[in-house]
């Protein structure tokens, strides 16, 4: 049996930023994951790498604002596929790859298998601990949609 991490990683009283926490907080609600570990993070970049060690599955839960995205939109991706994420990195930091890679060459157990399931936010620089109406209304539906990605992941 593999061991999973399911990471959220926001700031829950950011406005939408938290909504990976909150997704988070509602996988681990339920029944369905009993052998899941469930993480909540504020940190990003070298930081995130001793949460991950030992583990042979990562899923990360994030928020994203994109130049076009629609609020609401779910995205699946792998590491390979972005540069940059709002707070998987920071200027002060190592990006996200960059922190993949160096936990790598210095021995660390880092997983293969990485999954990163973005929502596209309105707020994020708005203290509250509650999340944007427009977002708060979604939430069901986007809520669904990571269920479904994260089900999907934990099978294959």
């Amino acid at each position: 049996m593999k061991k999973i991490l399911v990471l959220g990683i926001g700031n829950d009283i950011l406005t939408d930023d938290g909504i990976g926490p909150k997704l988070v907080n509602e996988l681990n609600s339920g029944e369905t994951f009993s052998d899941i570990d469930f993480l909540n993070v504020f940190l990003g970049g070298l930081e995130i790498l001793e949460l991950i060690q030992g583990y042979q599955q990562v899923i990360f839960i994030d928020a994203i604002i994109t130049k076009d995205g629609v609020p609401g939109t779910v995205y699946n991706f792998k590491p390979e596929d972005f540069k940059e994420t709002l707070h998987l990195s920071n200027l002060h930091d190592a990006n996200f790859l960059t922190a993949l890679d160096l936990g790598r060459t210095m021995g660390m157990h880092i997983p293969e298998d990485i999954h990163i399931i973005a929502i596209e936010i309105i707020e994020d620089r708005v203290f509250n601990d509650h999340l944007s109406q427009e977002m708060g209304m979604k939430f069901p539906t986007i809520f669904k949609k990571v269920l479904s990605l994260v089900n999907s992941f934990i099978k294959e």
